[in-house]
């Protein structure tokens, strides 16, 4: 699923290509799984001018001149396409038809990316706000289970999923199993900074050395969470752990608080 550095990049990108542009029309192809209907979705934006579009958290968000609000969220394995008047991609939940001829398509094989009218925000902060400080990060920590589902909670912290935590949890030298309210204040601190740190450089990497993505996760930058490395930059054995659909990637640099 891609995490806030991604979809960042997708949102850059996007609003390069369509904002300001007239939507003429969107279709709804596979709406099974949409809690909104076709009709609503053709009576909220047909016609009206996107102003922009943002990321919120793991998710993108069009926002038209009137206020209307398109939210767009990927899942595991959703991808948008930009098309000019007609798109040959399969798997279409929806298609954005602009008046220009160019248009987007949210596709998805497994058909459990979601696009909704006027979404609401997931309560957590982001990831790469203000909000995020020692106090907020902190008070969020007072619980028994582990820092890395602390740090995936969209209703905590919202940006940061599977493999950025196992990045941020390396860099900060804490293990994913540490019980969240048993790390000290200066690591609490420290794991803020790093936080930041890491999103937004790998942000500006993706950015600079992917020019125009708008789709697909980048993995090329990842230290610890990659398929591609069995030891750590420091020399140390990769160590992978499952349960069920997760993999956490760890080594044993990274101290257990408890």
């Amino acid at each position: 699923m891609p995490e806030l550095p991604d979809v960042e990049v997708f949102t850059r990108n996007l609003n390069k290509i369509f904002a300001s542009k007239k939507l003429g029309n969107i279709k709804i192809v596979n709406g099974d799984r949409l809690k909104d209907k076709p009709a609503e979705f053709s009576k909220a934006l047909n016609g009206k001018t996107l102003k922009r579009i943002y990321r919120s958290g793991k998710e993108m968000r069009f926002e038209f001149t009137d206020g209307t609000l398109l939210g767009l969220h990927l899942m595991l394995t959703g991808d948008v396409f930009v098309f000019d008047k007609k798109n040959t991609h399969s798997s279409t939940i929806a298609e954005m038809h602009f008046e220009d001829g160019q248009g987007l398509a949210l596709n998805d094989r497994m058909k459990n990316a979601n696009i909704k009218l006027n979404p609401v925000d997931k309560a957590g902060v982001d990831a790469i706000s203000d909000e995020l400080n020692f106090e907020y990060l902190k008070k969020a920590l007072q619980r028994k289970t582990t820092i890395k589902k602390i740090l995936i909670d969209q209703d905590v912290i919202r940006g940061i999923g599977n493999s950025y935590s196992d990045e941020i949890l390396w860099e900060a030298r804490i293990s994913p199993y540490s019980v969240a309210q048993a790390i000290p204040d200066e690591k609490i601190k420290e794991l803020v900074k790093i936080i930041k740190k890491i999103l937004k450089k790998e942000t500006e990497n993706i950015y600079k050395n992917f020019k125009g993505k708008v789709n697909v996760e980048v993995k090329t930058f990842l230290k610890i969470h990659t398929k591609e490395r069995t030891e750590s930059p420091t020399g140390e054995p990769i160590k992978i752990d499952q349960k069920g659909m997760m993999k956490t990637y760890y080594t044993d640099e990274q101290v257990l608080y408890k």
